[in-house]
């Protein structure tokens, strides 16, 4: 898959218009393209994905093809293995709005089943702008029970993306409000510019954080600070943000407005090398130990280990030490 997304990736959004005919394709609906290499495996053991012409695909101009939204650029050379999340909904500052959501699910489920990706990076090609939050103008639109409904789903996005195997990093270079921050708070670690302003500031509309950030805030900074934060809808800038320990890193922005994003590509080349089966039972030992009892948290914990011990990295890890050389890990 990885291989698949990297013929496809481009700089931009609007490079990968073609990705939305290919997700229809793999959802069992007609597309107009014409296959190449016939049908591959998805990685990690999802069903087959059909690699299509990328010509062929860049000469369709569908209404669907004109709504990406969000984007996936696999890195390559000394980053392969790094891949980007492209929020790209100029318009409205990267509003949650249904197709942003929609395109957003589909991508994040396709990276869980991929076992080649070990790092993923959420960030905006919107200058100034992490994510703003709702899609206050669509919400308006909605009665009470499509509100509801709505809201539920986008919980339930942020939990597909904290569920993730690999490690996330959320690289706020500018504005991160309300359901903004809330994908923030789903990945696992977070960077930012000191100029960035971030906060839940759903009672100042009337509501309270409804896609996790009433319980990944507490849990992040404490209850006290958390209730004060959601309370007063305060914004707080990166060096603030830092020092409550909502984020991992902050940085002074920079003139190209995307220091933040610099900063957690680091971070991600810092995990690169490490062996990505014990990085991911890792994250899945502190995630459900921290949810439940010291006792328990010890089993989950056995548990994990108990999986890393057969696997081939493994004993590349022990080889690489006593010949006192760099490990070569495969993810096997």
């Amino acid at each position: 898959m990885t291989t698949l997304l990297r013929r496809l990736a481009g700089p931009r959004c609007s490079s990968m218009r073609w990705l939305s005919e290919i997700q229809r394709e793999t959802h069992g609906r007609p597309s107009h393209l014409i296959p190449r290499d016939g049908a591959r495996p998805l990685a990690g053991g999802g069903g087959p994905l059909t690699v299509w012409s990328r010509a062929h695909s860049r000469g369709l101009h569908t209404e669907a093809a004109e709504q990406v939204e969000v984007d996936l650029k696999p890195l390559e050379g000394v980053d392969d293995g790094i891949v980007e999340v492209l929020m790209c909904r100029h318009k409205t500052r990267n509003a949650l709005g249904h197709v942003f959501v929609s395109q957003m699910r589909e991508l994040v489920s396709t990276l869980s089943k991929d076992s080649a990706v070990r790092v993923v990076v959420f960030r905006s090609l919107v200058p100034g702008v992490f994510c703003a939050g709702a899609d206050l103008k669509e919400r308006a639109l909605m009665n009470n029970t499509e509100s509801d409904l709505f809201v539920h789903g986008l919980r339930s996005l942020m939990t597909q993306i904290a569920s993730l195997p690999m490690p996330t990093i959320a690289a706020m270079d500018g504005v991160a409000l309300g359901g903004g921050l809330e994908l923030a708070l789903a990945c696992d670690l977070r960077t930012a510019a000191y100029s960035a302003q971030m906060g839940l500031i759903e009672t100042s509309r009337g509501l309270l954080p409804g896609a996790g950030g009433s319980q990944r805030l507490p849990r992040m900074v404490g209850i006290t600070l958390a209730k004060e934060l959601i309370f007063t809808g305060k914004r707080v800038g990166g060096q603030t943000a830092l020092e409550m320990g909502l984020v991992n890193r902050a940085v002074a922005q920079i003139q190209t407005g995307d220091a933040a994003y610099r900063e957690a590509l680091s971070l991600a080349r810092e995990i690169l090398p490490q062996a990505p089966i014990a990085v991911r039972m890792a994250k899945e030992a502190i995630n459900r130990g921290s949810e439940v009892d010291i006792s328990s948290a010890m089993a989950i914990e056995r548990m994990c280990y108990a999986r890393v011990i057969p696997t081939r990295d493994r004993q590349e890890g022990m080889a690489a030490f006593i010949e006192k050389r760099p490990p070569r890990y495969t993810g096997e």
